[in-house]
């Protein structure tokens, strides 16, 4: 599976912003995929998930709960995380990473992801 991240920018606090990860080589319908982000100096770190089982079901890291959305739309084999009210905070390298065996307990766990796409660069300013 081969992983294309995309539509990140420099946008200021309070704006939105849509990410698209497109997947080629195989369906995303099969796929647990996430989204992780790295800030400069710091880990990478667990934003969203969206389940390959339970009818999609999603999972927010807490700093980004209810301000950002993840979503699929298998036709166009692209899952999406719509960002809303965007933070200085959130200013981050984003990726979206997927796997097809993955448990529910490991979603957040970015060493349990197989694919990768290579990041978008997310700025918030203030």
């Amino acid at each position: 599976v081969q992983l294309q991240a995309s539509g990140g920018g420099l946008v200021q606090a309070g704006d939105s912003l849509r990410l698209s990860c497109a997947a080629s080589g195989r369906t995303f319908s099969g796929q647990t995929v996430g989204w992780f982000r790295q800030a400069p100096g710091k880990e990478r770190e667990f934003v969203a998930s969206i389940f390959r089982w339970n009818a999609g079901r999603t999972y927010y890291a807490d700093s980004v709960k209810d301000r950002f959305t993840i979503s699929r739309d298998n036709a166009k084999n692209t899952v999406y995380l719509q960002m809303n009210s965007l933070r200085p905070e959130d200013t981050a390298v984003y990726y979206c990473a997927s796997d097809s065996s993955i448990i529910l307990s490991s979603i957040r766990l970015s060493r349990m992801y197989e694919y990768w796409g290579q990041g978008t660069l997310v700025t918030v300013s203030s």
